[in-house]
């Protein structure tokens, strides 16, 4: 995937979506937030990872100090400002190097990492505006199956510590199957629990729990924007332990 051209699509995306939207709209997928506040959350936090990129930080940086941190007053400038906060990703990126690493919350990753964490991260805020607007979402089949497999991949890193807060027992497993035409295994993911913690890969399986429908669903299901129940996803198996992955997965 171009993870770069991508995100700036997204970055669009989101921008045309609320361009003309009441700035005080409730987001009720981001309690205590509106309209506002999402744009300047994601408008903030693309300009923060283009400055970990450019400046070659090996250290967290306070997003509080970003350079051009808050979107000006007038709602037109403010659109242009949350363009220009990706392409300055984008621009820093191949200034440095795709392969460059850099600081993540994760550790040390290569620069090109912060590009497809803005795309997931823009993607689903994308959908928190639509819920808030009452407008139809949607992803490319092969956006928001990566979604998937990005989410998991933290998920895998950041979970645990106390094996009993694990978002999985030992001896359940998790099948995901996105339905949609042309993804192969990237639209598979079988997730379960090794003595290092919580592993999964892109194998078909049978799970404790198993969800199937189409991709963008699954991922919005899967970072909680929306419940199975209003979604056109079949579940199989053990509902509880999709609830408790949902409980203990608050990333």
């Amino acid at each position: 995937m171009d993870y770069a051209s991508a995100f700036l699509a997204q970055n669009r995306a989101f921008s045309d979506l609320i361009r003309n939207a009441d700035e005080s709209v409730v987001v009720p997928t981001c309690p205590g937030w509106s309209l506002k506040q999402l744009l300047r959350h994601v408008g903030r936090g693309d300009r923060w990872a283009a400055q970990i990129v450019s400046e070659r930080r090996d250290e967290f940086l306070d997003p509080r100090s970003v350079e051009g941190g808050k979107p000006p007053p007038d709602p037109d400038d403010a659109i242009s400002w949350l363009h220009g906060g990706a392409q300055r990703l984008v621009d820093a990126v191949e200034q440095c190097g795709v392969e460059t690493p850099v600081w993540t919350f994760l550790g040390p990753r290569p620069a090109n990492w912060w590009i497809r964490r803005r795309l997931h991260e823009v993607a689903v805020h994308r959908a928190d505006a639509a819920i808030a607007l009452g407008s139809d979402f949607t992803l490319e089949p092969d956006v928001a199956a990566d979604g998937i497999t990005e989410w998991l991949e933290r998920v895998a890193i950041q979970a645990g510590g106390d094996r009993a807060e694990l978002p999985l027992e030992d001896g359940n497993t998790m099948h995901l199957h996105a339905t949609d035409p042309g993804l192969g295994e990237a639209g598979e993911w079988t997730v379960g629990v090794s003595d290092t913690g919580i592993t999964w890969s892109h194998e078909h399986g049978k799970g404790t729990v198993a969800l199937r429908g189409g991709a963008t669903e699954l991922l919005l299901a899967m970072v909680r924007r929306v419940s199975v129940a209003d979604t056109g996803i079949e579940m199989f198996g053990d509902d509880a332990v999709w609830q408790k992955w949902l409980d203990r997965t608050p990333l």
